[in-house]
C-alpha cells in the first residue's frame, strides 16, 4: 500500500513537472506575449484554444503548423506571426500542453 501510494505521488510530481516546463517553454519561446492560460491577450486563451479543438484528429498537426508558419482568420483580424525559432518538436510540446488545457 506505501509503495502505491509513493509510486503514485512520485508519478503526480512528474505530471505537474512537465505542465510547468511546458508553462516554462511557452514562456521562453514568447508565446506568453499573445496568449495567457485563461484569457485573450491579442490571440486567444490557451483553454479557448481546446475547447475549440477538442475532439479533432488533425489538431495537434494542424496546430503544429500554425506554431511555426504562424496564420490568421481563424481568431478574428488577429495575425499569429511565424515563430521559426520553434523547433516542431518544441511545438509539438507546446501544442500537447495547449490542447490538455480545461
Amino acid at each position: 500500500m506505501k509503495v502505491s501510494l509513493l509510486l503514485g505521488g512520485v508519478a503526480l510530481a512528474l505530471a505537474s513537472n512537465m505542465a510547468l516546463a511546458n508553462a516554462d517553454l511557452a514562456k521562453a519561446k514568447n508565446c506568453m506575449a499573445c496568449h495567457a492560460v485563461a484569457n485573450k491577450i491579442i490571440g486567444p486563451g490557451f483553454k479557448e484554444v481546446a475547447a475549440k479543438y477538442a475532439g479533432q484528429k488533425d489538431a495537434e498537426d494542424k496546430l503544429v503548423k500554425k506554431v511555426q508558419k504562424g496564420g490568421s482568420g481563424v481568431w478574428g483580424t488577429a495575425v499569429m506571426p511565424a515563430n521559426p525559432q520553434v523547433t516542431e518538436a518544441e511545438a509539438r510540446t507546446l501544442v500537447k500542453w495547449v490542447l490538455a488545457q480545461k
